[in-house]
C-alpha cells in the first residue's frame, strides 16, 4: 500500500510537468504566440492519453522481443487494477509511464514553437508516439536490447525522454527552417512559474522511477535536488564571468539542465556524483545554447535540443562515469568499470540515430498531408489569433 500511494503521488507530480512546460515555453516566446505555444503541450496530454491506453503502453511494455513490445495490453487488456500487498498495480505503472510520454512529446514543441502548423503537430506527435517513443521505451525499460544486451543504465529517462525529445526537436527545427522574427522571452515571471512546476514534478519523475518507497528512491530524491542547484551554480557562475550579470533566466535554465543531467543517473550515483553531473551538464548546455546554436545557425526556438538533447546526452555518458554499486548495484568508470561508459555511449548513439531518422521520415509523411509550417502572414500576425482565435493579453 505504501508503494502504491507513493507512486500515485509521483505520477501526479510528473503529470504536472507538462502544464509547467506550457507556462515555461509560453513565457519564453512572444506575446502573440503564448497560447499557441502552450497548446502544443496541452495537446500532448490529450494525444498521448488516448494512444497510450489503446495501444502505446502495450507496444512499450507488454512482452514482445528485444526490439518491440507486443499487443497483449491493447485497450489495457490484462492490465490489473487491484492493489497488491507488495509492489504497485499494473494500471498505476501504466499511468505513471503515460505521464513520461506526455512530457517527452511536449518537450519537442520547444524547438518548433512559433512556426509549426498545429494540424501538422497533431499528426506528427500521434505517429511519433507509436513509431518512436514506444520503441525506445521498450528497448530501455520494457525488456529490450539496450537493457538486456547492451546493459546501459537509464534510471528515469535520459535516453527515452531527453535525448529522444531533443533530437526530434532539432530535426523538426531544421526541416521547418528559421523563424522570420526572433525575440527575447516576453515574460520571465511566467518562465519562472513554469520552471518551478517542472522542477517540482521532477521529484516525482526521478524518485517515482524507483517504483516504491525504497532507499533508491531516497537517493534519487536527494540527487535530483542536488544536481538542480549545482546546475544553477554552474550556469549563473558562467554568466557572471562571461556577461558580468547573473540572470533569472540563467537560474531557471541551469536548474533544468541539472535536472536533465541527473535523470538517467538519479538512482545510480552518490551525492558527489550528482554534484558533478549538475555542474558539467549545465556547463555543456550553456555552451550549446550560447555558442553551438549561433555558430551552426539552427533555430531551436526555446532550446529543447540545447537543454534536453545535449543535457540528456551528457547525463547518460556521465552515468557511466559516476555510477556505483553502493547505490544502484552497477559500477561505472570511477568505480573500476570503464566498460559502462562504452555501454552508455552505444545507447546514446543508437537512440540518436533511430530518433533522427524516424522523426525525419514521419515529418516528411505529414508534410504530404498538410504543410509543416504556417504561412508567412500567420507567422507575422501570430499563431494565437490565426490558429486559435484568441489573445493571451489585452491590447
Amino acid at each position: 500500500m505504501a508503494d502504491t500511494g507513493f507512486v500515485f503521488i509521483c505520477a501526479l507530480l510528473v503529470w504536472l510537468m507538462t502544464p509547467g512546460l506550457a507556462f515555461f515555453y509560453g513565457g519564453m516566446g512572444q506575446t502573440k504566440n503564448v497560447l499557441s505555444t502552450a497548446m502544443y503541450s496541452f495537446s500532448a496530454i490529450v494525444v498521448v492519453s488516448i494512444l497510450w491506453v489503446i495501444v502505446g503502453y502495450s507496444l512499450a511494455f507488454s512482452p514482445g522481443n528485444l526490439f518491440f513490445g507486443g499487443f497483449d495490453y491493447v485497450w489495457l487488456k490484462d492490465v490489473g487494477y487491484s492493489i497488491p500487498k507488495e509492489g504497485i498495480p499494473d494500471v498505476l505503472n501504466m499511468m505513471f509511464q503515460l505521464t513520461f510520454c506526455a512530457v517527452t512529446v511536449a518537450i519537442i514543441s520547444g524547438a518548433v514553437a512559433e512556426r509549426m502548423n498545429f494540424t501538422a503537430w497533431l499528426l506528427f506527435i500521434s505517429l511519433w508516439v507509436l513509431l518512436v517513443y514506444t520503441f525506445v521505451a521498450h528497448w530501455v525499460w520494457g525488456g529490450g536490447f539496450i537493457d538486456e544486451k547492451i546493459g546501459a543504465l537509464d534510471f528515469a529517462g535520459g535516453t527515452v525522454v531527453h535525448i529522444a525529445s531533443g533530437v526530434a526537436g532539432l530535426v523538426l527545427a531544421l526541416m521547418l527552417g528559421k523563424r522570420k522574427e526572433i525575440a527575447l522571452p516576453h515574460n520571465l515571471t511566467l518562465v519562472g512559474l513554469g520552471a518551478t512546476l517542472v522542477w517540482l514534478g521532477w521529484y516525482g519523475f526521478n524518485t517515482g522511477s524507483a517504483l516504491g518507497l525504497t532507499d533508491i528512491a531516497m537517493h534519487a530524491f536527494v540527487n535530483t535536488n542536488t544536481a538542480a542547484v549545482f546546475g544553477i551554480v554552474a550556469w549563473v557562475g558562467i554568466e557572471w564571468i562571461v556577461i558580468k550579470k547573473p540572470t533569472f533566466l540563467g537560474t531557471m535554465s541551469g536548474a533544468l539542465a541539472g535536472l536533465v543531467g541527473i535523470t538517467p543517473a538519479a538512482g545510480f550515483v552518490t551525492i558527489t556524483g550528482a554534484m558533478c553531473i549538475g555542474l558539467l551538464t549545465a556547463a555543456g548546455c550553456y555552451w550549446a545554447i550560447a555558442y553551438l546554436k549561433p555558430s551552426l545557425g539552427y533555430d531551436d526556438a526555446l532550446d529543447a535540443f540545447g537543454l534536453h538533447g545535449i543535457g540528456g546526452t551528457i547525463g547518460a555518458l556521465l552515468t557511466g562515469v559516476f555510477a556505483t554499486s553502493s547505490v544502484g548495484g552497477t559500477d561505472g568508470l570511477f568505480s573500476g568499470n570503464p566498460m559502462l561508459v562504452w555501454d552508455q555511449f552505444l545507447a546514446v548513439i543508437i537512440t540518436i540515430a533511430f530518433v533522427a531518422v524516424m522523426t525525419y521520415l514521419i515529418a516528411k509523411v505529414v508534410s504530404f498531408i498538410t504543410p509543416l509550417r504556417v504561412n508567412q502572414k500567420a507567422e507575422q500576425t501570430g499563431l494565437d489569433v490565426t490558429i486559435h482565435g484568441e489573445r493571451a493579453y489585452r491590447e
